[in-house]
């Protein structure tokens, strides 16, 4: 459902992301795990089609996100690390302006209900905690109820409550058959939730694998290192 073939991105002589080829699958719920500056946030705007990339080919099921970037994003569901709100709006208005960027005639209400916010549906969201903006962040990805969600560090900033309620949500999804691209910088949030894992560092894909795979692998290739920062 998301694939990358020899995708890099420099800055000037940087190179944030190189040469990176990454296949996941239809429902699959993968995590890109890799430590602060290792290329993560770099590679999700690439995939969203935010950043063009210097070399390479990304798709999102069929479609070349660089060809049919509009189309890319009808099926796709992005949620950054610091997602941006209009705060003067409800909740309802705010899901009702995200709607109807999609053309889907949907006022988000079962969404909030289902992220435990319709009874704020018709406060400012300026008055709202970082925990609950998080949430309605997640209402608007899922309004379109898009094929493929990709998040960049979701948890950074929640409560416990809502660090447990956005897990089981995405669990869900996955089991429906959503594809879900999620980066982090924890080992044990990845342990938790994905069936497949991939590390990259300094813009490299080093690793891919289950966790339990990557273990074995660290201790053969000299990336313990790595994985004690991982979980720390």
């Amino acid at each position: 459902m998301i694939e990358l073939e020899n995708l890099s991105k420099c800055f000037g002589k940087i190179r944030a992301v190189d040469q990176l080829s990454l296949q996941i699958k239809k429902g699959e719920f993968f995590c890109f795990l890799g430590p602060n500056g290792a290329g993560k946030t770099t590679t999700i705007k690439l995939i969203c089609g935010l950043l063009k990339p210097s070399t390479g080919l990304i798709k999102i099921g069929e479609i070349d996100v660089r060809k049919e970037p509009i189309l890319a994003k009808k099926i796709l569901g992005y949620i950054p690390d610091q997602p941006y709100l209009y705060e003067k709006l409800t909740p309802t208005e705010f899901l009702r302006f995200i709607a109807d960027l999609y053309g889907v005639a949907d006022d988000g209400q079962k969404l909030l209900e289902l992220f435990e916010i319709a009874e704020h549906k018709n406060t400012l969201i300026e008055e709202f905690s970082h925990g609950m903006k998080q949430r309605i962040v997640f209402c608007a990805t899922l309004i379109h109820s898009p094929e493929v969600i990709v998040i960049d560090e979701p948890m950074v900033g929640l409560d416990p409550k809502s660090v447990h309620l956005v897990k089981r949500i995405l669990k869900e999804k996955s089991k429906e058959g959503v594809t879900i691209f999620l980066s982090t910088h924890t080992l044990s949030l990845a342990e938790e939730l994905a069936d497949r894992v991939g590390i990259i560092h300094k813009g490299r894909l080093i690793a891919e694998g289950s966790v339990e795979d990557l273990k074995e692998i660290s201790k053969v290739n000299n990336l313990t290192d790595l994985f004690l920062e991982l979980t720390q």
